[in-house]
């Protein structure tokens, strides 16, 4: 585990942003008619007391379509964007759904709940979140929208999947991980469903590494609030299986052969039980030619989000 986490660290050495995104407490990025809206929603988080924010995105339409409900996307990032929820909520912004769809500026038709994972003190031994600059945080521009950041390098050969290892001394969750905010998680469901027009049949969980490890975690113990999961290059330890299997959980899993921080072998357990237990339809992707960063390309495609639209609660 030591090891996935240093790995992860590295990793988040890698990720490129650009620019700053200036959001003031409590604030709503307005945009003009029919145009998408991002908002911050201040909460005490139930873990430690501390007044923090969430990003809630609104998608183009929301504002002019008054009968309609929408879909919702809780969407977890990884290792390298956690922070305050305060003056460090906006590197959220730099890769995923969010990052799509409000600084590549693409019309995805969910609302996107966005929180940020506490630091918990993965700065005082991780150079990446103790030296990054504010400067990386992307923002969505007046006009066009910036370059998106090159793909990782991906020395690692390509050399089929490994042997299974033992996942007896593995946890099901990562140190510092989603799991330890899962109240504050399911307060932001409950109070998006409250306050905004949403579809109840359709709403999804999806993340990236860290937030991958935590979107298995949050469809295990909770199978019944989602109408699909999608994690991305984090694989679910076999433990967390049986609620999903249980539900007939719809989900799309993705890996990445070159991938030295999540390696591949380890998602074949947790798959494995999933279909032992009589899951119908184990939908796994892997982007072999890719490295850790496979989001970039999983969270651009057309086909997830096509996909995620087609589920829904029974």
């Amino acid at each position: 585990m030591r090891k996935l986490i240093l790995l992860l660290s590295v990793a988040g050495l890698l990720m490129s942003a650009c620019s700053h995104t200036d959001h003031r407490h409590g604030s709503k990025d307005m945009a003009p008619t029919g145009e998408p809206t991002l908002e911050r929603l201040g909460f005490e988080s139930q873990l430690d007391g501390t007044e923090r924010e969430f990003f809630v995105y609104l998608p183009p339409g929301y504002h002019e379509q008054p009968e309609q409900d929408w879909p919702v996307m809780l969407f977890l990032h990884g290792h390298g964007e956690r922070g305050n929820g305060l003056d460090e909520l906006g590197y959220v912004l730099n890769i995923g759904p969010l990052y799509e769809a409000w600084v590549q500026k693409r019309d995805l038709p969910f609302i996107i709940i966005a929180p940020q994972l506490h630091m918990f003190g993965m700065d005082e031994h991780t150079d990446y979140l103790r030296d990054r600059d504010p400067e990386q945080m992307q923002r969505r521009l007046e006009r066009g929208t910036p370059e998106r950041p090159d793909d990782f390098e991906t020395p690692q050969p390509m050399n089929g999947v490994a042997a299974p290892e033992s996942m007896d001394d593995m946890s099901a969750t990562l140190p510092g991980g989603w799991d330890q905010i899962e109240n504050d998680l399911l307060m932001m469901l409950d109070r998006v469903a409250e306050d905004y027009r949403t579809d109840e049949r359709r709403f999804y969980i999806s993340g990236l590494s860290y937030g991958g490890f935590g979107t298995w975690y949050m469809a295990s113990k909770h199978p019944e609030r989602f109408a699909a999961m999608v994690p991305v290059v984090g694989w679910g330890h076999p433990e967390l299986m049986a609620p999903i299997a249980e539900r007939k959980l719809p989900l799309w899993v993705f890996a990445a052969g070159r991938d030295p921080v999540v390696e591949i072998q380890h998602f074949y357990p947790g798959l494995n039980r999933l279909e032992e237990l009589g899951h119908p339809e184990v939908r796994f992707t892997n982007h072999e030619d890719m490295g850790h960063d496979a989001w970039s390309r999983v969270y651009q495609s057309e086909d997830l989000y096509q996909w995620l639209l087609e589920q829904r609660l029974p």
